[in-house]
């Protein structure tokens, strides 16, 4: 039975208190349900991180990522595995033999449209940073155009690498048949210099971020040139296949290779890099190998000038690739 009279309420003070210790009760169970999540600490175990070639931005930033990832789950340990490239990484993924692993998007979609085992389990962590074709010859040789390729030595890249994907399209729409109308050579970033500096090959395509190391050291020994793709030939391109989309139309800006451009730009396609895993990768692993990604980014960058361009904003658009859960976890966490 109330002690007050009917039709009468508690005074305002005593309210003002029953309201402040009510807002209290919801602000400690938010708090709780804030931070009862992470004494759980962050995750540990093993995962494989399949990178690329030795000499190359994916392996160099794997090595960096590797050191980041370390210092934000000390209980985690990452193996690196080096590979031909994008083709090979896509595909470690898909069966399993990799966890993680950076791959350019028109690989990605190469081995979805040709149906790769396990193609449909692939999902997407972030879009990194854009590869550049890179088309290295002599400075002295008379090549000055994709076609004039035709008859020489040239290297197109690891038989499971991206850049042997690309280059062969490229030739293809400059009207020289790779198989028949070149000497095609298999060296990547790692032998393809030293092989050019020798006179062993005429010309190698590379496909990476900028600038590439092996390029930068090179140039001081060496000295070359590289040869543009035009915007005409990139249109040609885009009518092969769907997988071509994600070629673009780029400018190599002259501060790339200073030494060797002499401040001018080159005409040449740009394509995305995918941070990549599959489906059944632990949601709260991948969260958190998300979140070391975004905000690595600077000290990364410090060593591996592509990687400053890693963007929170861009970073969801992973097409052709699904996003994985964990992933869309972190960005929906940070979304202002």
């Amino acid at each position: 039975m109330s002690l007050l009279s009917p039709g009468l309420s508690p005074r305002p003070g005593r309210r003002r208190v029953l309201w402040s210790a009510a807002a209290a009760l919801v602000v400690l169970g938010l708090l709780l349900w804030w931070l009862l999540p992470l004494r759980e600490g962050p995750p540990g175990g093993t995962i494989t991180f399949s990178t690329g070639t030795q000499r190359g931005v994916y392996q160099e930033y794997g090595e960096l990522l590797r050191t980041e990832l370390g210092r934000d789950m000390p209980g985690l340990t990452v193996k690196l595995e080096t590979s031909d490239g994008s083709q090979e990484n896509v595909a470690r993924v898909a069966a399993g033999k990799a966890d993680f692993t950076i791959a350019a998007a028109d690989a990605v979609e190469t081995y979805e449209l040709g149906h790769g085992p396990g193609a449909a389990r692939l999902r997407g962590v972030a879009r990194l940073y854009d590869d550049y074709v890179q088309v290295i010859v002599p400075r002295g040789s008379p090549v000055r155009s994709i076609a004039d390729l035709r008859g020489r030595r040239v290297a197109i890249g690891p038989a499971d690498s991206g850049v042997r994907l690309i280059a062969n399209r490229v030739l293809d729409a400059a009207g020289v048949d790779p198989a028949t109308d070149i000497v095609p050579e298999a060296d990547g970033i790692d032998t393809g210099p030293d092989r050019l500096r020798t006179g062993k090959i005429d010309a190698f395509f590379w496909s990476g971020g900028l600038p590439t190391g092996g390029l930068q050291e090179l140039a001081g020994k060496f000295a070359f040139r590289f040869v543009p793709i035009s915007a005409a030939l990139v249109a040609r391109l885009h009518s092969a296949s769907d997988a071509t989309r994600y070629y673009r139309a780029a400018t190599m800006p002259e501060s790339a290779y200073p030494r060797v451009q002499n401040g001018r730009t080159v005409a040449t396609i740009a394509v995305s890099n995918l941070l990549m895993t599959r489906a059944d990768m632990d949601p709260r692993l991948t969260e958190w190998v998300t979140r070391t990604v975004i905000k690595s980014r600077d000290g990364i960058g410090e060593r591996v000038h592509s990687a400053q361009l890693v963007d929170l904003r861009t970073a969801i658009y992973t097409d052709p690739l699904t996003l994985h859960e964990g992933a869309r976890r972190y960005y929906r966490s940070v979304k202002p």
